[in-house]
């Protein structure tokens, strides 16, 4: 009943992150954190884990206080987020 679900893609926080990287080419830290209304150690945690799932990349930008962060969706997580979109629609009979 629950295949095809990601359970890196599945927690609620990742999974609104792969929404908004799913339409746009990038999106800043800043952007995200502002978004999804969470604290930056939380969006950091929530970013290194889809980050070392392949599923985004990190670009930073600057070093220090002035430093920015952008995120975009790779291939493979591109992949992983429609299957687990595909798997979401089936469990509720979509």
């Amino acid at each position: 009943m629950i295949d095809g679900l990601d359970p890196v893609i599945h927690v609620p926080k990742r999974l609104a992150a792969m929404a908004i990287l799913a339409n746009a080419p990038h999106a800043s830290f800043r952007f995200l954190r502002d978004q999804l209304e969470i604290s930056e150690s939380d969006l950091s945690k929530q970013m290194s884990t889809l980050e070392a799932a392949g599923y985004v990349t990190a670009a930073k930008d600057g070093h220090g206080r002035g430093a920015s962060t952008t995120y975009a969706m790779t291939r493979a997580g591109r992949t992983a987020y429609q299957a687990h979109c595909a798997a979401l629609r089936k469990l509720i009979g979509g």
